[in-house]
């Protein structure tokens, strides 16, 4: 087919697709339907006509290889920066996200009980995050360090991280590291434990469940919901 007839194909598709979104438009607004409601007529309008969304296409995380893994901790550690260690390592072996990391309040630290609150999380659901005591002892070094800090993590500017700075942050120690991999905040997951072990932050995958079954118990939920 030439290339003029298939853009004048394409033209009149897209011609075609507008006049349709036109109409639905005037119809919307002569019915004054509110967001919610032409949600409702929109389901209600796939389901009459069968149609159905594509499923999902579920592609496995790449996880890191451990040698890479060591050499990216091993320029964090050799930065002296205390608030990137703590925080990398909140960010590389919890299930805690970026979003929630730069949400973490100085109240959120009970450092007694050893566990983090995360407040409306993914789902907008509450939950908790472990630590073990060692890993709490540099937590609570740097939390002396910074005793006016609303947030955990916070700029020189006094305000805390944006997503953005996360990313920046994890660029640059792939930088200084040296790694061929693509490194981003979702990639990183310790390979095994006796890694997780000697850079302080042992287990706490597990102490992500843990603390997502005592909360469900401090409520008097079982723990198997």
């Amino acid at each position: 087919m030439p290339v003029g007839n298939k853009n004048a194909q394409d033209f009149a598709g897209a011609s075609e697709k507008t006049k349709l979104v036109r109409q639905i438009t005037r119809l919307v607004r002569r019915a004054c339907l509110d967001d919610e409601q032409f949600r409702s007529v929109s389901t209600a309008a796939r389901r009459q006509l069968g149609l159905r969304r594509p499923p999902r296409s579920r592609v496995l995380p790449r996880i890191l290889p451990k040698a890479s893994l060591k050499k990216f901790f091993e320029a964090v550690d050799g930065s002296g920066n205390l608030q990137h260690q703590i925080m990398l390592r909140l960010l590389f072996y919890t299930a805690v996200r970026v979003r929630e990391l730069v949400s973490i309040r100085v109240e959120d630290v009970d450092l007694e009980a050893q566990k983090i609150f995360i407040c409306q999380g993914k789902g907008s659901k509450d939950r908790y995050i472990l630590f073990p005591e060692s890993f709490g002892l540099t937590l609570k070094a740097c939390l002396a360090g910074h005793p006016n800090n609303r947030y955990v993590f916070e700029s020189q500017r006094c305000t805390r991280y944006t997503a953005r700075r996360i990313e920046q942050t994890v660029a640059h120690y792939h930088e200084l590291a040296g790694i061929c991999e693509r490194v981003h905040p979702h990639l990183f997951s310790a390979p095994d434990t006796h890694l997780a072990d000697r850079t302080g932050a042992s287990r706490f995958r597990d102490s992500v469940d843990l603390g997502a079954r005592q909360q469900k118990e401090s409520r008097g939920v079982p723990a198997s919901f």
